[in-house]
């Protein structure tokens, strides 16, 4: 028996960052859904536990290891080697991890535009790269795992466009795009048997480094598999 695994469902200048005007067509960077991102705080009991006494004291079992720690973005101004990080970041992740979704993505959302202006707006951006909860739990049942082969990263021709095109200032230096093209690959079992899948994937990652900001940051992301070229 055998599964594809789909999901269910498919910017210190303190300015938004607007993608119009290239060869007539106006690049629309679609919201998708609402996505909520970072770690909710639970509460915790601060009441010590009472200590035991030297005679009660019994070896304990070693603590659970927990969750893995995910690996952060790169420091870097090279937006090749920062984009390419980006893809491997929000396409990687295991469903047997203990990690959801807005764990995986919280990785790009940290290092989003310092100034937070583009952060609400990469936080909706984020949320169409990752299986909708229904989808996520179907996922964890098979024991899904995926991550992400990059063929290529370019700053694509259109950008260049923009660019020359920008009267306003808007996409001020050290603001730059690279479209992403991949294949994404999905591991799991169905049935007690291994099945897996593979899938091409595109988008374009929005990005600014010097002099913009001291080093890369992520802005926006286009809608997947609706790339700038």
């Amino acid at each position: 028996m055998s599964t594809d695994f789909s999901d269910a469902a498919p910017r210190k200048r303190g300015r938004a960052l607007l993608i119009a005007g290239i060869s007539g067509t106006v690049i629309f960077l679609v919201l998708v859904g609402l996505g909520v991102y970072g770690l909710i705080a639970r509460p915790h009991e601060n009441t010590p536990a009472p200590v035991p006494t030297t005679s009660e004291q019994r070896p304990t079992a070693p603590a659970p290891s927990g969750p893995p720690e995910l690996t952060p973005l790169p420091r870097t101004n090279d937006p090749i080697r920062y984009a390419r990080a980006v893809a491997e970041a929000l396409f990687t992740w295991d469903t047997a991890s203990g990690l959801g979704p807005a764990d995986y993505g919280q990785v790009v959302l940290s290092d989003a535009d310092p100034t937070g202006t583009e952060t609400p707006g990469l936080a909706s951006d984020i949320a169409g790269y990752y299986p909708a909860p229904d989808a996520w739990r179907q996922l964890t049942g098979h024991a899904t795992t995926q991550h992400l082969t990059t063929e290529t990263a370019v700053i694509p021709d259109a950008w260049a466009d923009a660019v020359a095109q920008d009267r306003s200032g808007t996409l001020v230096e050290g603001m730059i795009a690279v479209t992403i093209d991949g294949t994404r690959h999905r591991t799991g079992t169905v049935s007690g048997q291994e099945a897996t899948s593979e899938h091409p994937v595109s988008f374009t990652v929005f990005l600014a480094c010097e002099p913009a900001f001291e080093r890369c940051h992520t802005l926006r992301l286009s809608e997947l598999d609706n790339p700038l070229r």
